[in-house]
């Protein structure tokens, strides 16, 4: 929520973990939030009915009676939600809305999405799965790894879930921890 202070400035609430995560465990609203972040500019209601409509029916456009289900449900429901916690900014005479200062606080959780670009979890598993056969078959004495050993298998693998790892994390847009952000 946004406070005007005396002097006029605006100062953003902090969220609460439940408030953050009450807002995202609805797919419309983190619909919302996904597409005025893409955009970077206000969108009209329709506008977002259409485009969350075409999701959820598959299809664009979306038939009429889906786009109305999500205009009234984002009219009366998840939009002012988002005001009233000063994540998005929703202007329901004009019907237009925009994210503000409290949207920041979601980041970490939009870009965890499976759709949020980095390495898919399917990568990770497979490294391991192959790494983890390389590493046997080294132990073994199989021919090709006997030369390298375990320990440079093992090297290997570790430094390829390193790599991964932080193009990961580089992708999603965050950060690995190392230094001042």
């Amino acid at each position: 929520m946004t406070d005007v202070g005396a002097a006029g400035s605006d100062v953003a609430d902090e969220l609460s973990t439940s408030e953050i995560h009450d807002v995202l465990r609805n797919d419309r609203r983190r619909l919302v939030l996904k597409r005025l972040r893409a955009t970077g500019d206000a969108e009209t209601v329709s506008g977002l009915a259409e485009h969350i409509g075409g999701i959820e029916a598959g299809e664009s456009p979306p038939p009429r009676n889906v786009r109305q289900s999500v205009y009234v449900s984002l009219h009366q429901t998840h939009l002012p939600k988002l005001d009233e916690l000063g994540i998005a900014d929703y202007d329901p005479d004009g019907k237009t809305v925009e994210l503000a200062a409290n949207a920041g606080a979601l980041e970490a959780y939009l870009n965890v999405d499976a759709d949020g670009g980095g390495v898919p979890p399917s990568y990770y598993v497979g490294l391991g799965v192959l790494g983890g056969g390389a590493l046997l078959a080294a132990v073994a004495g199989v021919p090709g790894l006997r030369a390298v050993g375990p320990a440079g298998v093992g090297l290997a693998l570790a430094a390829a879930l390193v790599g991964a790892a932080l193009y990961d994390v580089q992708a999603r847009g965050g950060s690995a921890g190392f230094g001042a952000d």
